[in-house]
């Protein structure tokens, strides 16, 4: 079995930071890719950024410039700094990770939100 453990979520004004982290661990537990997702209310769930175990990384439009995915391939962990953040980056952020073996498995979700 693998888990996922996701921290970093928050409530912050226009304009600020936050920093999720999700670390993955069990048994077998290499992956091909690790990402994060979000869902806002009313809305369905869209990519933010997913990183590569080679380091390939596909960020959203919205949140280029403003994003930041990075990994830590020795401890299973990405990362997402989130700068100058909008009211409509509200949402739950839910981690993801390809893994080799067990296929795609999601993270309970942390909540992001915005204030204006």
């Amino acid at each position: 079995q693998v888990q996922l453990v996701e921290s970093g979520g928050g409530l912050v004004q226009a304009g600020g930071s936050l920093r999720l982290s999700c670390a993955a661990s069990g048994s077998r537990a290499r992956f091909n890719a690790m990402g994060w997702y979000r869902q806002a209310p009313g809305k369905q769930r869209e990519l933010v950024a997913v990183i590569t175990k080679g380091g390939t990384i596909n960020l959203a439009d919205a949140v280029k410039g403003r994003f930041t995915i990075s990994g830590d391939n020795a401890k299973n962990t990405i990362y997402l700094q989130m700068n100058s953040l909008k009211p409509e980056d509200t949402g739950v952020y839910y981690c993801k990770v390809e893994f080799s073996f067990w296929g795609d498995r999601w993270g309970q979700g942390t909540q992001v939100t915005v204030s204006s």
